[in-house]
């Protein structure tokens, strides 16, 4: 478990480390913990920081002010977050990203790569490759996570997309796919022909490299 704030020593803190390191130096947790400033009375702020996170990477860019407001965070915290997540989607991340490659897809994802439990993503797209969303729809163990192919399929349909690109980090860095890994492919791919959700690809990602089971002619 993350030490509090004030149990870090000073360099290690937050915002120390941003002005020492850079913000890229920092994981999704610090900089939410730096965005929001403070904790309160009932969660301190590195908890606070990891529960806006997982609200956020469930939601996408669909996340409304009432997902981020929870016990002891109020309207004033989850505005401030919201309007940090609006500001930076319309200047870095706008409307229209169309993915021509796989490696178009790498700069959405890539962050995840940090993080120590396996998660499964799902990058919604229109006929015309452009972007939709970013979700993520499950997170496992180590080295294991399970899932059902209608928490895909469920929220594709929603948005109207007519494709999707699955992808996953291996934590441990080793990008060989598994047995379950080919397994997973194969039925969500049958299950997007029925429900007619095409699945485009499926990366399997580290910090440093990526498989793509559409470049490898797998699918």
């Amino acid at each position: 478990m993350a030490k509090r704030v004030m149990d870090m020593a000073e360099a290690d803190r937050p915002r120390e480390k941003l002005v020492r390191l850079g913000a890229a130096a920092l994981r999704d947790d610090e900089l939410m913990a730096v965005l929001l400033g403070s904790g309160n009375a009932q969660m301190d702020v590195m908890t606070m920081s990891r529960e806006f996170v997982k609200h956020i990477d469930g939601k996408g860019l669909d996340i409304k002010l009432g997902d981020l407001i929870m016990p002891g965070v109020g309207e004033a915290k989850a505005a401030k977050v919201l309007a940090a997540l609006e500001f930076a989607r319309r200047r870095i991340k706008p409307a229209g990203v169309k993915i021509l490659e796989t490696k178009d897809v790498l700069p959405l994802i890539q962050h995840f790569a940090f993080q120590r439990q396996e998660h499964v993503l799902c990058v919604t797209v229109n006929g015309a490759n452009e972007v939709i969303n970013t979700h993520t729809v499950a997170v496992g163990a180590m080295d294991n996570v399970s899932f059902d192919p209608r928490e895909v399929f469920s929220r594709a349909v929603a948005e109207k997309a007519s494709g999707i690109i699955l992808a996953h980090n291996h934590p441990e860095g080793d990008l060989k796919p598994s047995g379950t890994d080919r397994e997973m492919t194969f039925r969500i791919q049958k299950a997007g022909e029925i429900v007619g959700v095409l699945l485009l690809d499926h990366i399997i990602f580290s910090r440093n490299d990526y498989f793509s089971f559409a470049e490898h002619g797998v699918i």
